[in-house]
């Protein structure tokens, strides 16, 4: 039987009402007390699907199993994962508009007429005519990153579920918290998880597979400047909101995210903070290589020494944080995980896309602990911003490559 898109539809709106947008600066895991909402009701979920070991952490980490029918041994423990929190930037708690056989024509989100989705400049959106696409309504993101994910995951989950003929080894779901701000599975105890290989269901158009993404450093740059009162500051202050702002025009403008594509990496200052006394700039640094980024941090230790030579009275310290590195580099040491995702979208009638990601995945992190870990394609576009769309079609073939991908490991032990 084919996977219930309509139950697939009722989840992810039921899903994408709920705000869940993480915070850098939480100081909790979750980041944000709104994330346990959905977490919670996902944990009722899973129980009321008869999913087994259904676990919610104290760190926001919701795991369950689905129990092996296979009559074989040794077959592989799976594991699928899709993140609960949304981007920062925006709202969430999306109110849901379900487009029926898209026509083709531009869609106006209601909310906020600006907000267009216009075909002719969305190659993909002409794809999805004739499909039911999914957008919010113009003030919120949707939230398909990454509750595409968590409806794909469940809809695959309950058909297995639902269809104890089909032979598949045991199969680990976890949902976690605070992808966005780099810190999804920071907390989480592998043991726990217990799995031999596991796929992030986080990608973008149908059937893309990535075994390769950025590596990724944080930067944070302080300035301590002299303080004085404005009145009679004259040969005596030194403003570090000034030093910050000097510090950030002279990162080159070629090595940003508005000027670079492909397999380039950028530095991308995203945050100040601060008065005329203190300053902090955060950065975010990126490249596909470990000599690329390296680079990277050339280039932001010159920008804050060139700070420091033009203003000794000043005081500026860089320090930089490791956040993720390429999965390709664990991945590329045995390519089995990935052999099997290509094979699966193959038989969903498919032709795999393969792309190197232009951001990170929790998959990076975990293959880098060890548990090898490629993303999946969710059918999500236009993420991060109030257009963001995915089609029920995609994430209803998505959720077929799963079951795809439990037979394929099942079938060859």
């Amino acid at each position: 039987m084919p996977i219930d898109a309509e139950d697939l539809l009722e989840r992810f709106c039921r899903y994408v009402r709920i705000e869940t947008r993480s915070d850098a600066h939480g100081a909790g895991t979750p980041s944000t007390p709104c994330q346990w909402d959905l977490l919670r009701l996902l944990e009722r979920e899973l129980r009321e699907i008869g999913a087994a070991d259904v676990t919610l952490t104290e760190h926001g980490y919701l795991l369950a199993t689905v129990p092996a029918t296979t009559r074989k041994s040794g077959v592989p423990t799976l594991a699928w994962f899709a993140h609960v929190d949304t981007a920062t930037e925006l709202p969430g708690g999306a109110r849901p508009i379900v487009h029926r056989s898209y026509d083709g024509r531009p869609i106006t989100l209601p909310d906020d007429p600006t907000q267009v989705l216009d075909p002719a400049a969305l190659p993909y959106l002409r794809r999805a005519i004739g499909e039911d696409i999914i957008t919010a309504s113009g003030t919120t993101l949707l939230g398909a990153d990454d509750k595409a994910g968590v409806a794909i995951v469940m809809a695959a989950a309950r058909h297995l579920l639902s269809h104890p003929e089909i032979p598949y080894g045991p199969i680990r779901l976890c949902f976690n918290p605070d992808e966005e701000i780099g810190r999804g599975v920071e907390k989480l105890d592998l043991a726990l998880v217990g799995a031999d290989v596991a796929y992030t269901l986080d990608g973008g158009e149908r059937g893309e597979v990535n075994f390769e993404t950025f590596s990724a450093d944080g930067a944070r740059v302080e300035f301590v400047g002299v303080a004085a009162h404005p009145g009679w500051a004259k040969d005596t202050m030194v403003n570090a909101l000034r030093l910050a702002g000097r510090f950030v025009a002279a990162l080159p403008a070629g090595v940003s995210p508005e000027h670079t594509s492909g397999r380039e990496g950028f530095v991308h200052p995203v945050e100040i903070t601060g008065n005329s006394e203190r300053a902090t700039v955060r950065l975010i640094l990126r490249d596909f290589e470990l000599d690329g980024l390296a680079a990277k941090r050339a280039l932001v230790e010159q920008a804050a020494g060139a700070i420091r030579a033009a203003e000794p009275r000043a005081r500026v310290e860089v320090n930089f944080t490791e956040q993720y590195r390429n999965m390709r580099y664990g991945l590329e040491k045995d390519m089995r995980p990935v052999e099997h995702a290509l094979a699966a979208v193959r038989r969903a009638g498919i032709e795999p896309v393969v792309n190197a990601v232009r951001g990170g995945t929790d998959g990076s992190r975990l293959t880098a602990r060890g548990l090898p870990a490629p993303n999946l394609f969710t059918g999500m576009q236009e993420v991060h911003s109030q257009r963001e769309w995915v089609s029920l079609q995609d994430m209803t073939r998505a959720a077929e490559v799963l079951l795809h991908l439990a037979r394929g490991w099942e079938e060859r032990g």
